[in-house]
Order: C-alpha cells, then sequence, then structure tokens
C-alpha cells in the first residue's frame, strides 16, 4: 500500500488577526478585553500624531508621537501601512510586527476600514474581523456620547463612519459588539481565532 503524505503540516502558523470597523465601534475596549484574556497573542501598538486622551498612556494605548517624527518614519520606511485620518497620522510599526510573527505568536492590529484595506491588499491571509453595531443611529448615538471631538469634526467623523459600516464586505467576518454584552464579542472573537487554528490548510503569512 502506498505512503500517503498529509495534506498539511499539522503545526498551525501563527495569524495576522486585524481588528477593525467604524469609530464608535469600541475597538479600543475589545483590543482590552482580549488582552485581559491572556492568550498568546502579540498586540501592536499604532503610531498616531493625535492628542492623547484622558485615561490613554504612551506606549500602551498608541505611540503618540509628533508630526515631524511620524514624517520621519515615513521617510525611513518604518511603517507597514499608514494613513491620514481626521486630520491625523496613524501607522503601524513595520518592525513589531515581523518580530512578533517570527517569534511564533498570533499578532492582532487595531486599524481603521482603510488600514485593513491596505494590510489585506499586502497580506491577503491576514484574518480580517469587522466590528459593528446594530445600526447607523446607534453608531451616531456612541460618537457623540464620547464627547472628544469638536462640533466641525464629530461631523466629519459621523459621516466617515457611515461610509465605513458599508464596507462590511470586505471582510471575512462581522461582530456586533453591542453595549454591555462585551463578554459575547469577546467570546466570538476568541472563537474566530480558536476555528482558524483548526484549519487543514493554514494561512501563512508573508510581510
Amino acid at each position: 500500500m502506498p505512503n500517503i503524505e498529509p495534506a498539511t503540516d499539522c503545526h498551525s502558523q501563527p495569524l495576522l488577526i486585524v481588528i477593525s470597523g467604524p469609530s464608535g465601534v469600541g475597538k479600543d475596549t475589545v483590543i482590552h478585553g482580549i488582552n485581559d484574556r491572556n492568550l498568546p497573542i502579540h498586540f501592536v501598538v499604532t503610531a498616531t500624531t493625535r492628542a492623547m486622551r484622558e485615561g490613554e498612556r504612551d506606549g500602551v494605548d498608541y505611540f503618540f508621537v509628533s508630526r515631524a517624527e511620524f514624517e520621519r518614519m515615513i521617510a525611513k520606511d518604518e511603517l507597514l501601512e499608514y494613513a491620514l485620518v481626521y486630520g491625523e497620522y496613524k501607522g503601524i510599526p513595520k518592525r513589531q510586527v515581523r518580530e512578533a510573527i517570527g517569534s511564533g505568536k498570533d499578532v492582532m492590529l487595531r486599524i481603521d476600514v482603510q488600514g485593513a484595506a491596505t494590510i489585506h491588499t499586502m497580506c491577503p491571509e491576514a484574518v480580517l474581523i469587522f466590528l459593528t453595531v446594530k445600526d447607523e443611529e446607534e453608531l451616531v448615538r456612541r460618537l457623540k456620547l464620547r464627547k472628544s471631538e469638536a462640533v466641525d469634526n464629530l461631523k466629519l467623523r459621523i459621516e466617515t463612519a457611515k461610509q465605513e459600516m458599508r464596507r462590511v464586505n470586505e471582510f471575512e467576518y462581522v461582530v456586533e459588539n453591542e453595549d454591555d454584552q462585551l463578554k459575547d464579542t469577546l467570546d466570538a472573537i476568541e472563537a474566530i481565532i480558536k476555528a482558524e487554528h483548526l484549519r487543514v490548510h493554514h494561512r501563512k503569512v508573508n510581510l
């Protein structure tokens, strides 16, 4: 009887997991919640030129840098992707992602919808998860409750967020993050990650 080679290596490859969605859907809260579960995941810290908000910590929530420093990072090709979002730069440090993937850990990015599209172009094997809320009215309510924007900026953010809500079909998974149901959201994301590691043909991340 001939030897039959296995279809794939049984060792699961590290995943590049993208958590995305419009402003107001709770991306930061979800990232903190997943982190609190102590899963073997490296959480990439995004660099940004926007001002630090109350309760945020440099190097934990974001790397808060000057516009000049960010532009230096662009010039030195130190960013995996970057974008100008609401007048401020946001970007993913390239070295941080590559070192984490190289260590064998899953890597999780918190990124806007525009950035998620860029990452998917660069790395089609990334796992794209779209966070959403039940409807646009709920999204607008959350954005207004934050009270972190001037009136003109808030209008722009609301309109942009509505447009981003309609890009859900660009993603592989969608998870609704309802108020007071964070555990359900985290359970759903953890289930996606576990299922991805059980695939017969593993995703292979190349960056």
